[in-house]
């Protein structure tokens, strides 16, 4: 009995200074930025990205970043990501896409697809995606349906008014809870980092700081 009470004494300790490991390895200003909005529990976490982005592709399709800090949350915390306008010449087209993605359940079906293709300029219109969608199993008469459906225009201006509201400049970007901004330029704690597992792993344990703020 005294050995297990000291096991869950231990535990509670080991877990107690860990946490406060990670606060104190948190700076804002420098690791992350409070942008002035009430934080809420609602806001969750959003990457912004875009599949013209060759820094969005490295995180998603080599390091699966959006993947590990997904799998890393309660499962009350939703976690969203929004496509931006900003980069590409199909970028408008790829943001309702991707919208009609998010509204049939379709979004590991096109995402590495959608990526590829980007990334070699291979898109130069709605039909050039609407095909992509086709050859990944979605119906070619459900996209036709759904693609200027009421639905898919709502997660359009979902994904465009977050943008704005965060003034999004750069992708890709993350924001937690609605108010918190993970930085990683140079004096942040990322620039410090020796590994990739080490980013990676700093980013979830940074996503976790902020959700618990």
């Amino acid at each position: 009995m005294k050995k297990l009470l000291l096991a869950i004494v231990t535990l509670f300790f080991a877990v107690n200074v860990s946490l406060a490991v990670a606060a104190e390895n948190f700076t804002e200003g420098k690791d992350y930025t409070s942008l002035g909005f009430k934080p809420h529990p609602d806001g969750g976490v959003i990457e912004f990205f875009s599949f013209y982005c060759p820094h969005c592709y490295d995180y998603e399709m080599k390091f699966h970043i959006p993947e590990k800090i997904k799998q890393s949350l309660p499962k009350n915390v939703e976690f969203k990501q929004y496509h931006v306008n900003f980069l590409g010449a199909q970028s408008e087209n790829l943001t309702r896409a991707w919208a009609l993605a998010m509204a049939i359940g379709a979004e590991d079906k096109v995402r590495a697809p959608l990526f590829e293709a980007a990334q070699k300029n291979s898109l130069s219109s709605m039909d050039d995606i609407r095909q992509i969608f086709i050859d990944n199993g979605i119906d070619a008469k459900e996209f036709d349906g759904a693609i200027n459906s009421f639905a898919v225009n709502a997660l359009v201006s979902a994904q465009e008014m977050a943008a704005e509201k965060f003034k999004v400049r750069g992708v890709p970007d993350f924001y937690i809870n609605g108010n918190y901004h993970i930085e990683t330029g140079n004096d942040s704690g990322f620039s410090k980092v020796q590994t990739i597992e080490e980013f990676i792993q700093r980013y979830v344990d940074l996503t976790q700081y902020l959700l618990k703020k």
